[in-house]
């Protein structure tokens, strides 16, 4: 991890906060190691940080226990910005101090940004911003969005106090942004004074007397609190996702043998097919169609003829391949259709048991596979039995910016 340094007054850190329980998000262990488009919630967190050049380092503060969760999360992370985790405290504010502490041991004296690591759907513009804020400012800057809601006090039996005019009301958001010098002393002032129980550290410069900047924040910049917030339908919490189609194409031609492959299923024949594989033009043709909606190539990039590990391969191992790689970027399959042209075999007798297959096969529910088989009316080489081909239409969806762009 991070060698020491000596930071100048002009550089800025990253201070992450994950040392909470999260126990309102209903999880057996904390919600900034439970996985989020296949990543810890907090390698999401990290990522925005990680993109900007503008950051020098990056310190974490994380729970009693958690090395391990930590270590976990951020492997493969080769970044010597990134300091060694500190252990956090009983409360938000006291880990924040002692992240603060261990930056001032290293020989930082530069700008800190304090970003909660239960907030991973933000990005590299509002950590620029932030800088950009704060060096406007000087000592203090934080992200806010207009509060869209009409906001109530109560009194204390519950009843409706007031009505604040929300045209002066904001809701807050990290990361916020101060100097390191200002918001450690702060912090040291709040501890001496045993005033604690701060939830941001915005109010806690207020408290100090420092005058507090605001910025516009992200409306997808939200916090995960409840285990609702971690899918909403299919989609990551906070990401809006787009719909993708991709089509794919195959064909065989008929050579010697006692059976085809058609969708996972071997299907007896007095012909076989000419193929490096199995030679199935369905799953082949599926394959491509969801490598075609993600833009990832097509079956020979992945699987290339030229390569010997592949001759006789069965391709619902391309198939699941290309499946995964969709869930791997934290999308959603949400169709598969395939057409298959050819006068014989006879795909009717057998087309549940593709249907399964190919379903099997994508992981994705049997309702979601449509198979329909047809001929070309004796025209052409599948009309001349000389072969067999297969058209497929996949439609899925993928959170945008995609899982790919958002983490490292």
């Amino acid at each position: 991890m991070a060698a020491e340094r000596d930071d100048t007054q002009a550089a800025v850190a990253a201070l992450v906060v994950a040392g909470g329980r999260g126990l309102r998000a209903g999880f057996d262990a904390p919600k900034q190691y439970r996985l989020l488009d296949g990543r810890p919630v907090l390698r999401h967190a990290l990522a925005p940080f990680l993109a900007t050049p503008g950051i020098a380092r990056l310190a974490v503060v994380i729970g009693a226990g958690d090395e391990a969760r930590y270590q976990d999360a951020v492997a493969g992370l080769a970044d010597d910005r990134i300091d060694p985790p500190t252990p956090g405290g009983a409360t938000r504010q006291e880990s924040v101090r002692l992240g603060l502490e261990a930056l001032a041991a290293r020989g930082f004296a530069g700008k800190v940004l304090v970003h909660d690591a239960a907030r991973p759907f933000f990005t590299e513009s509002l950590v620029r911003a932030a800088i950009a804020a704060v060096d406007a400012a000087g000592v203090a800057a934080i992200p806010v969005l207009p509060v869209t809601d009409t906001i109530k006090r109560l009194d204390d039996a519950g009843r409706i106090a007031d009505t604040p005019p929300r045209d002066r009301l904001v809701s807050v958001q990290t990361p916020q942004a101060f100097g390191f010098a200002a918001l450690l002393a702060a912090h040291r002032a709040a501890l001496a004074a045993g005033r604690d129980g701060f939830t941001d550290d915005a109010a806690l410069m207020e408290w100090a007397g420092h005058p507090v900047a605001t910025f516009p924040g992200e409306p997808a910049n939200l916090k995960l609190t409840h285990p609702q917030d971690f899918d909403r339908g299919g989609a990551p919490a906070g990401r809006l996702m787009v719909v993708r189609v991709g089509t794919g194409y195959d064909v065989h031609a008929f050579t010697k043998g006692d059976h085809v492959w058609l969708g996972g299923v071997r299907i007896a024949h007095d012909r076989g097919v000419l193929a490096h594989s199995d030679g199935d033009v369905a799953l082949h043709a599926l394959t491509d169609a969801l490598l075609g909606a993600l833009a990832e190539g097509d079956i020979g990039t992945h699987f290339p003829p030229s390569d010997p590990q592949w001759r006789g391969a069965a391709s619902h191992r391309f198939l699941a391949f290309a499946a995964e790689r969709v869930r791997a970027r934290g999308g959603v399959i949400d169709f598969l259709d395939l057409t298959l042209v050819c006068e014989a075999p006879k795909v009717g007798p057998h087309r549940e048991a593709i249907r399964q297959a190919i379903a099997t096969a994508a992981g994705v529910r049997l309702d979601q596979v449509a198979i329909k088989a047809t001929t070309s009316e004796r025209l052409g080489f599948t009309g001349r039995k000389e072969g067999l081909a297969a058209l497929a239409t996949a439609t899925i969806r993928l959170p945008d910016p995609p899982a790919a762009m958002a983490s490292p």
